[in-house]
């Protein structure tokens, strides 16, 4: 069991090392780096109790906040080799509404693919 885990993981850095852009990898080591800032965070509540409840509040929400928003754009442009046309300037565009005033994300509204 614990060679296949070893394998699966040595291999995944294998290929996000050689096919992972250097932009998309400093994005990535940004959310990790906020998805580590918000663990300690919790777990530092967790262990030491929430007197200042505020801040703790305010602090874990910002980081969640900050990851969701940078997270977005991180999942469109590690997509971005799997569809047609999606630009970098498109991904951090990509709120358009379409003609029922709902928020479409999807990569087909904003470069025109029609599969």
């Amino acid at each position: 069991m614990s060679n296949s885990v070893v394998s699966v993981v040595s291999r995944f850095l294998e290929e996000y090392s050689t096919t992972t852009p250097n932009k998309l990898k400093v994005v990535d080591s940004y959310l990790l780096y906020i998805l580590l800032t918000g663990a300690l965070q919790f777990l530092y509540c967790l262990l030491v109790g929430t007197f200042p409840f505020n801040s703790f509040l305010s602090g874990f929400i910002s980081c969640v906040g900050a990851f969701i928003l940078a997270g977005r754009p991180s999942v469109l442009l590690h997509e971005q080799r799997q569809f047609c046309c999606t630009s970098g300037q498109q991904v951090f565009s990509s709120g358009v509404k379409d003609d029922s005033n709902q928020w479409d994300l999807s990569t087909s509204v904003l470069c025109g693919c029609t599969s």
